[in-house]
């Protein structure tokens, strides 16, 4: 049980950390960078304060995994340009309260988020259990969504540092089948854990963690906020939507 007192003030330090560097940096959208990098910080430390047998220490490094790739990701992708729009348009709405608001409203809410979509982790950690069936079908499903975030990343990065491409949209390797391949892929992460967790009822239980991660990324703040810009910045991206699937891979329709 050490694991779930241990996650909450993990995942609360993971955020007033981000929290200083971006007020140093003079720019919020720091916390995008340690998002991955909360769940490692929480999978960490609540595995060396729980049993963490066979399924705990699997799902740790399996998150760990996870977290440091997507954090090294974003923060390269970002550094070097201007800061997200949508923080510049909050720090502009929250005016002189914008340090304490962003704090609430941004990086609380998020550390929150981190602690809930996390307790797969933390249950498989807590609750001692061996590698079963339903622990290495979440290896292979955490593998395969893994594969669909990294190379569909990887796939973008190339992309966009083309001149050629500029205004255009990506839609072919991994983005022609699916407009969100990393997104896609970040779901089935998530679920992946989940089934390593489920050598208990208690990691069972946690079955709201990957359908809330899972509602975000598709319904919530992920895709539909993207989405909702691309339409704007490039005018292919209409005719891309008509003929590729928003979210689970599947051939292209036929125009």
């Amino acid at each position: 049980m050490n694991a779930f007192l241990t996650a909450p003030a993990a995942a609360l330090a993971t955020v007033l950390a981000a929290y200083g560097v971006a007020r140093l940096r003079k720019r919020y959208d720091t916390i995008d960078s340690v998002w991955g990098a909360g769940f490692a910080v929480i999978a960490l430390c609540c595995a060396f304060t729980g049993p963490a047998p066979a399924a705990g220490w699997t799902a740790t490094a399996l998150t760990v995994g996870w977290g440091v790739r997507l954090s090294a990701h974003l923060h390269h992708r970002n550094s070097g340009g201007a800061e997200d729009p949508r923080y510049l348009e909050m720090a502009r709405r929250y005016g002189d309260r914008v340090g304490l608001l962003m704090f609430l409203r941004v990086y609380l809410v998020q550390g929150i988020v981190m602690w809930f979509v996390s307790l797969p982790v933390q249950a498989a950690i807590a609750f001692p259990g061996e590698l079963g069936a339903l622990g290495w079908a979440g290896i292979v499903v955490w593998v395969i969504g893994f594969g669909f975030e990294t190379v569909g990343d990887a796939q973008l990065s190339r992309f966009r540092a083309d001149p050629a491409n500029s205004g255009r949209v990506l839609d072919s390797g991994l983005w022609r089948y699916t407009r969100h391949p990393n997104y896609f892929g970040d779901a089935c992460v998530w679920w992946g854990l989940y089934l390593l967790a489920c050598h208990s009822w208690a990691g069972a239980a946690t079955l709201l963690s990957p359908l809330v991660m899972t509602w975000l990324l598709a319904r919530g703040t992920g895709k539909p906020l993207l989405e909702r810009g691309m339409r704007e910045r490039r005018p292919g991206y209409a005719d891309y939507v008509e003929r590729t699937s928003g979210f689970l891979p599947l051939p292209p329709r036929r125009g």
